[in-house]
């Protein structure tokens, strides 16, 4: 039986960067679109995920992948040899509980 918890499952994901695969459009500002999110998992070494608005900065490593929300403008700082994707859901990727007001 599944669990009420249970993790959303992605749509679609980006190919398999590697650090001089990576585009530059992901080395600079952007954002999903609204309804989007994105979670980045890093499948070998590590990155920094920078968000813009509010500004913040996460350590994105094998053992914790980072959501990101719908439109947060944000871009990938590399900090040596890596390789990484991008999953894309309609929901929470963690399977975190909505916050219905």
């Amino acid at each position: 039986m599944a669990g009420a918890s249970t993790p959303a499952a992605p749509y679609g994901a980006s190919p398999i960067f590697d650090e001089n695969s990576l585009p530059d459009k992901l080395r600079n500002e952007h954002s999903t679109k609204d309804g989007t999110w994105g979670l980045l998992r890093v499948l070998e070494g590590e990155v920094e995920l920078v968000f813009i608005d509010p500004p913040s900065q996460r350590l994105v490593t094998v053992d914790n992948p980072a959501p990101i929300p719908p439109q947060a403008p944000h871009y990938v700082k590399l900090t040596g040899p890596m390789k990484m994707q991008v999953e894309f859901y309609r929901e929470h990727p963690l399977g975190a509980e909505p916050s219905d007001g």
